[in-house]
């Protein structure tokens, strides 16, 4: 009797690129590309170290659904997968007027919020920075980006960065050279400075005790732009780092880990 086996052919499905929200995705070129996601052109940027490659930048927005996508690169199709991420909930204590602002401090609220996105929004055709970016100052994160925050009980929003212990005082240094486009006390994220680092990359720094720079001012890698504080709805002195590309409020340790890898076998 002839033993007849089966091959069971199973369909695999390849990702071109996996991304979980809230990150971002580096893309290499060897040509200056059309990229397209979701209908709208991303930026084809020059590499910084070899003047002949590309690379493109794409931000998976904090509230893009799970599930596949199509990235266009010239006009052919890249799978692109969607994970959720695996973001915890944070149970915070702070003061009440943080949670329920009155109506003056709502309309201050609003002032700054629309005068950031505005900024956030603004792409800069310039790069101001050559080299690696780092993190303003090295400790334990005290709390990730993207987890779930529960203010008084209320759920009010995500963590748009990653906080770091940092006692009174401590010195905060800029991620990469820029120039200031925030330097000021605002209302949720108190003493606030955002560094405009070019071709829609912005990195903030907040709940600052003191300010050391000027809007308007261009500032370099590892610089002291303030010093760490508890100002805004906090509830203990920490400093809130986050980073923006084209307005989205990225992972900023995931993006410094992807943008460094241009200068991989520099660093």
């Amino acid at each position: 009797m002839k033993k007849v086996f089966f091959l069971l052919l199973l369909p695999l499905l390849l990702y071109a690129f996996k991304i979980d929200n809230g990150e971002t995705v580096l893309i290499n070129l060897d040509k200056n590309s059309t990229v397209v996601f979701e209908g709208k052109k991303i930026p084809t940027l020059q590499n910084p170290v070899n003047k002949d490659k590309y690379y493109v930048l794409l931000p998976i927005k904090y509230r893009e659904k799970p599930g596949n996508y199509t990235l266009l690169i010239d006009g052919v199709k890249k799978p692109l997968h969607v994970e959720q991420g695996r973001y915890k909930k944070e149970k915070i204590r702070v003061a009440k007027s943080k949670v329920n602002p009155n109506k003056k401090a709502l309309k201050k609220i609003r002032r700054e919020y629309k005068r950031a996105i505005k900024i956030y929004g603004t792409f800069t055709s310039i790069r101001y920075w050559n080299k690696p970016f780092i993190l303003p100052l090295h400790s334990k994160i005290t709390s990730r980006y993207g987890n779930a925050r529960m203010f008084n009980g209320v759920l009010r929003s995500f963590h748009s960065g990653t906080d770091f212990r940092a006692k009174m005082r401590t010195p905060i240094v800029a991620a990469n050279d820029g120039v200031v486009v925030i330097a000021g006390k605002r209302y949720f994220a108190g003493g606030s400075v955002v560094i405009n680092h070019g071709q829609g990359v912005y990195s903030c720094y907040f709940h600052l005790s003191k300010i050391l720079v000027k809007v308007g001012q261009k500032v370099k890698r590892q610089q002291l732009i303030g010093l760490s504080g508890k100002s805004g709805r906090v509830n203990g002195p920490h400093l809130h780092f986050g980073l923006r590309l084209y307005s989205y409020a990225v992972n900023p340790l995931q993006f410094e880990s992807q943008i460094n890898t241009l200068f991989k076998g520099e660093m």
